[in-house]
């Protein structure tokens, strides 16, 4: 095998012994050994030289990350540790946390747990911000696949691994405890966790047993402001010019032009327009978030050549929030001064409306979450050259939601909107009327100024079921260059069920809809809303989310809802199951090449998938007759791969691999039920959507080439290429389609349609490169640096159709892929010296293609602005057992910002995200 330095070799020999409690693996490759999480490091040295072993001698291309001590992952959650791995990138900040990854740009990762594949109700993968980080031993990121991975995550596949009793010597306890103060909701909360392992020698063989617990909360707040789209207005009356009087498209990427004197032919004039925002608004958004978590893990090993395993993993989620929204019509027709334009352009900037409408929306929301994993499983070795391995899992995972929403509205005497007055910040401001002295129209605290408007009621029950059974062999075979063959099957019965409740209308109490009738209900929001750091409103009038939430039949009967809520509604009913059939045969080699090993690995994998999928449909549109549905799909797929890994020199690695992945599509995308939403803000269109159970698993051809140089201890250096073809991505056809003669008639109206279909490729090539540096023979005070950095440029591109009125591909764009920054990087600067361990993080990313506006006219694409964070942890070992750590996140207080094309003209937006301080403690024995 590979050469290495003696040090090198040493630790690479004692991983493998701690990683083989039950039967040597002399013969077996390195890349073979997936118990490296056996060897308790601590330190962040310590991790990352652990890290790199796992990169170094795992056959595919892998980034890990090890925790620093039992119970001391890196960071608050997994997304926080996963943006600093190489080419990982998130998402999804609200809520006082991060919760999505891309791997490369890409979304579609599929997630695991100790190889399981696991799932949050009706999802295809985990969410993976509810696993606390207490519990996780380590996390592998597998950029490529083989052939015994479990199929689909066409970005790659996120593994995550817990502690077993049989990782430990003997026996183990560990409890860990946080307070995190939160800088904008200005509360402290609780982290806690505790585990504890032992494991026992007896004449009936060796029994381990491991429990370990976690619960943590936040309260949170997130400020947001957002600003709408552009439709074109006539220059004169400024009213509104729809898509079907001046014959342009909407929601179109390019929009209309933005030159001064621009017209439209509408209804056959000529007809100058000016572009202008349709409406801006602002969120405040707080709440409390509950997340209990345990694993128990039990082995048995009766002798030297089986073991066996019982594991179960619980994580919950408990989440209430209320959001405190405003939204306020800035396309008013009249004007108390004249507009004015960003220079060289028809665009307002800023505009003076008169009799400006508005409204707020106190909207409360609950979420419920319980997930359970049970596994069984064993494993044997029948002879000195055969191990067999084998589990059944079942697991299921329920979630329950609300929400309740009641809108207030509002006129307000005049109005000043800038839409672009700072650096992407807005100026908002209400005049008050100096002809009503006794009221002031600038304060939007008043509840006399404010009516109720429309309640919303609803939420889903969404439940998802699965059990697996896979059994797996490997032969140590001594083929000449074929050293391993290994081979394994794979039964999955999937079940995913969604169901939808939803009531809405106007207030209908006889003795009126006055908003201090109900004592709690108004809710003023908190002072100094942005931080001040925008000119809008300080704060607001609302109906309390959470009043509504806690008193949802007294204002049911006020709306004349149905108590309880309303039936489910049979367009939102989906049952699906999806059994998965899957056979893998793969073979390990090696052999000399210029006297260097040159080994890899070449399988293929064999999937079958049927699913029986049964829906609602309302065959004549009257949103009366609904009709149960079934329908079947069935797919068959070869996925192969090839790993060829070369070593240059003593520490210098090339690979190159080739894999095909398949993306399966989401479960609410299959349902064909369609839903109609009106316009309710005065445009031409409302939207409606609807799902295909048609839609086929896209694929994804993958190309890599890496090289690695491991230079010292602790250190390497390394560049990855990398290529994905894409076909078959599902892709969103938007169509102007309009309802007549349906039951409910507030269902009529013109809408733009969007449904999905597999009818979109892409193309995703970059490069990747990465450092990890300790440097030795530093002075004194230095000594203990170390650095690590990468660096990513991704260039992603999707074709994207183009359809006819009759939804038919008529031609094809080329646009930049969703979510896929340009330029991404991470450094990290890392301290250990004696008792302190520090380390002090960077990490930022280029702007990115967020979605498509297809609702309004234009622009059609909506972007992030460039977005950064900074974070630092510290800790010290007050003894041998007791650490003390400390934990800061988003030092630096970043605005994240939006835009639709052009961040200058089309400004869409800001949020403002919390700081968190962690002070806490471990203790160990």
């Amino acid at each position: 095998m590979f050469q290495r330095s003696a040090l090198s070799s040493a630790i690479t020999l004692v991983v493998a012994l701690a990683s083989q409690p039950l039967y040597a693996q002399d013969n077996a490759p390195a890349e073979n050994n997936e118990d490296l999480e056996e060897v308790v490091v601590t330190g962040i040295r310590g991790s990352l030289t652990k890290a790199l072993d796992i990169k170094r001698n795992e056959i595919q291309i892998v980034d890990a990350i090890v925790a620093e001590d039992i119970g001391k992952f890196p960071d608050n959650n997994v997304v926080e540790a996963l943006q600093r791995v190489t080419g990982v990138q998130v998402t999804g900040r609200g809520g006082g946390e991060v919760d999505g990854v891309t791997i490369r740009g890409l979304g579609d990762v599929s997630t695991t747990v100790n190889g399981r594949q696991i799932f949050t109700s009706t999802r295809r993968e985990v969410a993976l911000a509810d696993i606390p980080a207490s519990l996780l031993n380590r996390v592998d990121v597998f950029k490529t696949r083989s052939a015994d991975q479990i199929e689909g995550g066409i970005a790659g596949n996120i593994d995550i691994k817990t502690h077993r009793p049989f990782n430990f010597d003997g026996s183990k306890v560990v409890m860990a405890a946080r307070g995190i103060y939160s800088s904008t909701s200005e509360k402290t909360d609780p982290s806690v966790s505790m585990l504890a392992s032992d494991r026992w020698e007896t004449s009936a063989g060796e029994f381990g047993a491991l429990i370990n617990l976690s619960y943590a909360e936040s309260n949170y707040r997130d400020e947001n402001i957002w600003i709408g789209s552009l439709d074109p207005y006539n220059a004169e009356t400024f009213g509104v010019i729809r898509s079907s009087e001046g014959g342009f498209e909407t929601g179109t990427a390019e929009g209309l032009s933005s030159a001064p004197g621009s017209t439209l032919n509408v209804n056959g004039v000529p007809t100058e327009y000016v572009l202008l925002r349709d409406a801006m608004g602002f969120t405040d958004f707080t709440g409390h978030r509950e997340r209990p978590a345990a694993n128990i893990s039990l082995q048995y090993a009766p002798n030297d050549t089986s073991e066996y395993l019982f594991e179960t993993f619980y994580n919950g989620y408990r989440n209430q929030a209320f959001n405190s929204l405003v939204f306020i019509n800035t396309n008013g027709a009249s004007h108390f001064r004249n507009p004015e334009f960003y220079p060289g352009t028809n665009v307002v900037k800023t505009n003076f409306v008169n009799n400006a409408n508005m409204f707020t929306s106190g909207d409360g929301s609950s979420g419920h979450t319980d997930s359970w994993v049970y596994a069984l499983g064993g494993k044997w070795e029948l002879s000195d050259r055969l191990k067999l391995e084998s589990e059944i899992v079942h697991q299921k995972s329920d979630y329950e939601g609300r929400f309740f929403a009641m809108r207030t509205d509002s006129v307000r005497d005049r109005l000043v909107v800038d839409f672009n007055y700072d650096n992407g910040l807005p100026l908002v401001a209400f005049l008050d009327d100096e002809n009503t002295p006794n009221i002031d129209e600038s304060d939007l605290t008043n509840p006399a100024e404010w009516s109720m408007s429309t309640a919303y009621d609803n939420g889903p029950t969404d439940n998802g079921e699965a059990t697996t059974f896979n059994i797996d062999a490997d032969y140590d075979a001594d083929w000449g260059p074929i050293k391993q063959v290994s081979a394994g099957l794979r039964y999955d019965d999937r079940g995913a069920k969604s169901k939808y409740k939803d009531q809405n209308g106007g207030c209908k109490s006889e003795t009126g809809c006055d908003l201090t009738l109900l004592p709690g209900l108004v809710n003023i929001s908190k002072s100094g809303f942005f931080e001040g750091r925008a000119y809008v409103p300080s704060q607001w009038l609302a109906a309390d989310g959470n009043y509504l939430l806690e008193n949802s039949d007294e204002i049911r009967a006020l709306y004349g809802f149905q108590a309880g809520g309303s039936d489910y509604l049979p367009g939102s009913i989906f049952d699906i199951n999806e059994k998965t059939a899957s056979a893998y045969i793969q073979a390990d080699y090696e052999f000399s090449v210029l006297d260097r090993p040159l080994d890899g690995q070449i399988g293929v994998r064999f999937v079958k998938l049927d699913a029986t999928m049964n829906f609602f449909e309302d065959a004549d549109g009257d949103g009366e007759d609904w009709m149960p549905i079934e329908a079947e799909t069935s797919e068959n797929r070869a996925l192969k791969n090839l790993v060829i890994r070369y070593e240059l020199a003593d520490d210098l690695i090339t690979r190159f691999t080739y894999g095909e992945t398949i993306r399966r599509p989401g479960y609410g995308d299959l349902n064909p039920a369609r839903t109609y939403r009106p316009t309710t803000t005065g445009l031409e269109f409302g939207t409606a959507s609807g799902g295909n159970p048609n839609l086929k698993p896209a694929e994804s051809v993958n190309y890599d080439w890496s090289l690695e140089y491991y230079f010292a201890e602790s250190s390497s250096l390394y560049t990855v290429l990398f290529r994905r073809d894409v076909e078959g991505f599902v892709a969103t056809s938007v169509t102007n389609i309009e309802v007549t003669g349906n039951a409910n008639p507030d269902l009529n109206g013109k809408y733009r349609l969007t449904l999905p279909s597999n009818t979109s490729n892409g193309q995703l090539n970059g490069v990747e490169l990465g450092l990890v540096y300790f440097p030795d023979n530093l002075p004194n005070l230095l000594d203990g640096f170390g650095v690590q950095a990468s660096m990513t440029w991704l260039d992603g591109e999707t074709y994207d159709p183009v359809f006819d009125e009759d939804n038919n591909i008529i031609d094809r764009v080329t646009t930049e892929m969703y979510g896929v920054s340009d330029t991404s990087y991470s450094v990290v600067l890392a301290y250990e010296k004696e008792r302190f361990d520090a380390r002090l993080s960077y990490v930022w990313r280029e702007d990115f293609k967020t979605g498509y506006n297809g609702c309004c006219s234009m622009p059609g694409e909506v972007w992030a602005a460039s977005e950064a964070s900074m974070d630092f942890q510290l800790s010290y070992d007050v003894t041998d057992n007791m650490v003390v750590t400390f934990d800061a996140t988003n030092i630096t207080d970043e605005i994240f910002k939006g835009y639709y094309t052009d961040d200058y003209l089309y400004n869409n937006g800001a949020s403002i995200f919390a700081r968190t301080y962690a002070l806490g403690v471990r203790y160990s024995f």
